[in-house]
């Protein structure tokens, strides 16, 4: 039967970040078997109870038997019997639109389609491996889903850049007010937003706050970028939280400027306006890589991106309903 195998979707393991630690629940031996539609209404239970009494009981000493002891931790245990295993039987469009809210396997997804998925869903999908692809379905959702469209990716950045304008002159109004603390926490802000900047300028799918670090070592600009972004968080006294976030500002904007998607634009800190705060004016890369959208739908759309540069409730981010309902209200 043509069929498809892989390991994509949620776990730490897809995106290669699992250790250890990560074996302590919900973490063994699984797999997700594509069929076509037909097959798997003709075939999937069968298959599924085949697999739960045919499987071997371990796989290089790892239970197939998911089957919880304490639902909190999360514990695997064996059996005697069949297993409850994690082999998925099912079609390739189904499972795209359970994961996304759409049908990467019919059609080229629309701008809504991108606009409304966090940013970890489609890593989910673009790691992972794909051991055997028999029926090609699951080839061609994996390259529709590999990197955004280039107008979608330009109107992204733009958003992006418009997230740091918005906050680096709190940096140094909130250390005039006399308080640190909001200073300090306007930097950690940043500095995360600095990170997933450079993760869409490398193209990277950006994964939630538990991989961010652990995605963003892993770029080019990493080294020479993680001094200034650690220094930025360790600072006690505003100047020099300021001096480490002018430091990073400059090596961002050096490697925008390196994309060659607009045309070069000053790197440097100047003071914000009267007031001596140093910023870079992040607006002036927002607005010229806006420039350069030219999708008609897009250049309507308030610069707010993806769900997950608007948002970061956890909550909100895993109901697909909610974010395309949001978006539904824009034009």
């Amino acid at each position: 039967m043509p069929h498809a195998a892989a390991l994509l979707g949620a776990g730490s393991e897809v995106l290669g970040f699992d250790t250890p630690r990560s074996t302590d629940h919900d973490w063994g031996p699984r797999l997700l078997l594509f069929l076509s539609p037909q097959d798997v209404a003709a075939h999937g239970a069968r298959l599924h109870r085949v697999l739960a009494e045919r499987l071997p009981k371990q796989v290089r000493g790892r239970s197939t038997h998911f089957r919880l002891v304490n639902e909190r931790v999360g514990h695997l245990h064996p059996t005697d019997g069949p297993v409850d295993h994690r082999v998925l039987v099912l079609d390739a469009g189904s499972w795209s639109t359970g994961h996304l809210g759409f049908d990467a396997a019919s059609a080229e997804p629309a701008v809504r389609d991108w606009l409304a998925v966090p940013q970890q869903r489609l890593a989910e999908i673009a790691g992972g491996e794909v051991f055997h692809d028999g029926i090609g379905t699951l080839t061609t959702v994996r390259a529709r889903l590999s990197w955004y469209p280039d107008q979608v990716w330009r109107y992204l950045l733009a958003c992006q850049w418009q997230r740091i304008s918005q906050e680096e002159a709190f940096v140094g109004r909130c250390a005039e007010a006399g308080d640190e603390l909001g200073s300090a926490v306007v930097a950690g802000r940043l500095v995360r937003d600095l990170m997933r900047l450079c993760l869409l300028l490398e193209r990277r799918y950006a994964p939630y706050g538990k991989w961010l670090g652990s995605a963003f070592g892993r770029l080019a600009v990493a080294e020479e970028l993680t001094p200034s972004l650690r220094g930025a968080l360790a600072a006690t006294e505003y100047r020099l939280r300021e001096r480490h976030l002018c430091d990073a500002y400059a090596r961002v904007a050096a490697l925008h400027n390196a994309t060659g998607l607009t045309g070069p634009l000053a790197t440097t800190c100047r003071p914000y306006h009267d007031r001596p705060y140093q910023v870079l004016f992040a607006e002036r890369f927002a607005n010229a890589t806006a420039e350069t959208v030219t999708d008609p739908h897009l250049r309507t759309l308030p610069r707010i991106g993806t769900v997950d540069q608007w948002a970061d409730s956890t909550d909100f981010l895993g109901s697909q309903e909610l974010g395309r309902s949001v978006l539904d209200t824009l034009p």
